[in-house]
């Protein structure tokens, strides 16, 4: 099953380090990771995207919760959430194409971003299905160069919860 983990950590060096090393020694492939300052500074969100069962994603979470720096950890999955994710891809646009991949553009709600006589650079911010499709869509036209940069997701509601951790923070004492 697909997990999105949501981790609140403290914005101090060698915490990304010491979460992906736990998941990755526990055997597990990390399908994306995201990191980011939040509204404060001194903390930062990890939006981790892995697969596996249930029971072993519950252990894993249960040894983040641990880790000294680990403010909040959750699996979003769990619960109703939003997530994106930003394409930025360099399709080969010869005249006879152009027009074709202009309207695919437009069709999947993608930006023309930049536009040679060679190729087109689009972007595209949305749920992760949609960015799978349209590069489906494109790899016939020819993709030259792909950038993605993983999930970022936020838990519906709940901003107080959030809100109580980042408190935990101040004070130096890790109570989630």
């Amino acid at each position: 099953m697909r997990h999105v983990i949501s981790i609140l950590v403290q914005n101090k060096f060698g915490v990304l380090a010491r979460i992906s090393g736990l998941i990755s020694a526990r055997g597990f492939n990390i399908d994306s990771l995201t990191v980011g300052e939040t509204e404060d500074t001194k903390i930062s969100r990890m939006i981790i995207v892995v697969h596996g069962d249930d029971p072993v994603i519950e252990q894993i979470i249960k040894q983040l919760r641990r880790l000294v720096d680990t403010i909040k950890v959750m699996d979003l999955a769990e619960g109703k959430y939003v997530e994106r994710e930003l394409l930025l891809a360099k399709i080969e646009a010869t005249p006879a194409k152009r027009l074709e991949i202009l309207q695919i553009a437009n069709v999947f709600g993608a930006k023309i971003m930049d536009m040679t006589g060679k190729d087109i650079i689009m972007e595209l911010a949305a749920e992760v299905g949609k960015v799978d499709a349209l590069i489906a869509i494109l790899k016939p036209y020819g993709i030259r160069e792909l950038a993605r940069t993983g999930s970022v997701a936020l838990a519906r509601g709940g901003a107080a919860q959030v809100q109580a951790a980042a408190g935990a923070t101040a004070s130096g004492i890790n109570t989630l």
